[in-house]
């Protein structure tokens, strides 16, 4: 007998159980916002909103299946299995969380908050839950296979990201590395920088998108689905030992960008999760490219 898929749903803490967490109360949060001239009723209503469409996702599940739920900070110590579909309650940036950790499972996205979000990611509303976990359990279900990216250090450490991977420095110095495309030692460039970003379609409508937009880059932004990624160099530093020629370019499948650290440390995380990063330090390498996994979005 097969076994029955397994509901995991996630969902993050929400602003106001933070300022409850802080300040012990509603009253005394209230009091605190009050005094800076803001009031807690916008943030306790996003709230219920988000309370409402959790309990209304629980309740849509079919009888059938196993369930479970699991937070945006416990992700990085969650085992999902092959048979799970996830089911990510929230916001767009609460799916590229879940997706690093994940290795094909169908996704659904259900928005808390519409017109809040932009509705990338979480395309559904919490009333179509049901038909949605029953299609993506089925065999030959519709998704979008999103591309995501992967770092590969030389120690074997590998980290996934569905928007894009930041390499640099761990507080706001400059780092300094030797970059250059896989496999190729003699078209290299040392640089000293703010950091490298590698990026994805679906991380080209943020942080990519900004640095593209800030420097006019001629480089083309790929669409979320496109195997291709972007990268761009923060802040290049020209100086007598370092250069600025290589700041931005493409990768494809199979192309891969190797950066050589050469400062006492740099840290390599995605999607914003800083606090499940990799650490290199003086002489590591890393690789950086499109990864063999997607994530696999119910559409």
């Amino acid at each position: 007998m097969s076994l029955a898929p397994r509901a995991v749903l996630v969902h993050r803490t929400t602003e106001y159980e933070e300022l409850l967490a802080r300040h012990g109360t509603h009253g005394q949060a209230a009091f605190v916002l009050a005094a800076r001239g803001r009031s807690l009723d916008e943030v306790a209503e996003r709230h219920r909103r988000h309370e409402r469409a959790l309990t209304e996702v629980a309740a849509a599940l079919p009888l059938r299946w196993r369930r479970t739920r699991v937070e945006r900070a416990d992700l990085d110590r969650f085992l999902f299995g092959p048979e799970d579909v996830v089911v990510v309650v929230g916001q767009d940036g609460l799916v590229a969380n879940a997706a690093k950790y994940l290795s094909g499972q169908p996704v659904v996205g259900i928005d808390t908050d519409p017109g809040r979000n932009p509705g990338v990611l979480v395309r559904h509303r919490a009333r179509d839950t049901a038909a949605l976990c029953e299609a993506a359990a089925s065999p030959g279900g519709q998704v979008d296979a999103l591309t995501m990216t992967e770092a590969v250090a030389d120690d074997t450490q590998r980290l996934l990201a569905l928007n894009e991977i930041y390499l640099g420095p761990p507080g706001h110095q400059t780092s300094r590395y030797r970059i250059g495309p896989d496999g190729s030692p003699d078209a290299v460039e040392s640089q000293a920088s703010s950091g490298v970003l590698v990026g994805t379609g679906t991380g080209s409508t943020g942080w990519l998108r900004s640095l593209w937009l800030e420097r006019g880059s001629p480089v083309r932004l790929p669409a979320p689905s496109d195997p291709r990624l972007v990268w761009f160099v923060r802040e290049a530093w020209p100086s007598p030992a370092t250069g600025t020629s290589m700041t931005a370019g493409e990768l494809g499948r199979g192309d891969g960008l190797r950066l050589t650290v050469e400062s006492d440390r740099m840290v390599v995380f995605g999607d914003g999760m800083e606090s499940d990063a990799l650490e290199l330090t003086w002489g590591q390498s890393v690789r950086l490219g499109v990864a063999g996994t997607t994530l696999n979005l119910v559409a």
